[in-house]
């Protein structure tokens, strides 16, 4: 995210390249997010589940938009509220509800165990999408027998710069790069479909595989990585701060 903490590499004696790999879109407009809204308002959901707190924020923000900010977030403390980590554990006490659970690990796939664990068979479920549909998810809690509401407050898009994205992948390729922070699943998954678009995601995997340092903030962030084959390292706490921290312990052993 090029708008956090530009000085944060600077005390390491790194020299940094920041970039937005990926966009979002507010879908304060949306019909899809308006009719997800009038469907949680229509009758009472049972669990309520929030994967972001920048997506429960903007379902909110869109909601006061338009005109049900209170009733929507009366309907989210009637049910069992549900949150895949401290961002959207933040997001929700912000607004004065309190969560019934939270992801440890932060993960869709943690959330989605703990639902079928419960048992959602006849549960009517509201549950905040992030970046991109997760059928997966919902399909898994709707063949459980749960009637699920999915809202998509924001959806995530190809970066603004795709020529500075495929200027990022040369240098790795070209050995210029000796690391590369990722903060989020779509910029990972972005990089590589990009690259793939301009002809360069063979010598880009093997840049990664070989020799680039790929450092993550979290399993979900490293997951496109993983799949496909390329070695990840992760920090003990799922923060910005530790990642840099990481980056700056590691680098010198390579």
């Amino acid at each position: 995210d090029p708008g956090r903490r530009p000085d944060v590499h600077r005390d390491h004696g790194v020299a940094r390249r920041i970039l937005a790999v990926v966009t979002d879109d507010r879908l304060h407009d949306d019909d899809q997010l308006k009719a997800a809204t009038d469907a949680v308002l229509a009758e009472p959901v049972d669990i309520t589940v929030i994967t972001t707190g920048q997506g429960f924020r903007g379902w909110v923000a869109a909601a006061r938009e338009w005109g049900v900010g209170d009733e929507l977030l009366r309907r989210f403390e009637a049910s069992t509220l549900l949150v895949r980590g401290p961002k959207a554990k933040g997001a929700v006490r912000g607004e004065g509800l309190t969560e019934a659970w939270s992801a440890p690990e932060e993960t869709n796939a943690e959330m989605l165990e703990h639902l079928l664990a419960r048992g959602v068979a006849g549960q009517r479920i509201a549950v905040q999408l992030h970046g991109a549909p997760l059928p997966e998810f919902v399909g898994a809690l709707t063949d459980a027998g749960a009637s699920v509401v999915a809202a998509q407050p924001y959806r995530w898009l190809p970066p603004l710069d795709v020529d500075a994205v495929v200027r990022l992948a040369d240098a790795a390729i070209a050995g210029e790069i000796d690391a590369l922070a990722f903060t989020s699943a779509p910029a990972a998954a972005n990089l590589l479909t990009l690259a793939r678009e301009q002809d360069r995601e063979e010598p880009l995997l093997a840049a990664l595989r070989e020799r680039v340092l790929c450092v993550c903030v979290g399993p979900v962030t490293a997951a496109p990585l993983v799949e496909r084959d390329v070695p990840v390292i992760q920090p003990e706490r799922q923060r910005l701060g530790a990642l840099v921290k990481l980056i700056a312990a590691e680098l010198p052993n390579r």
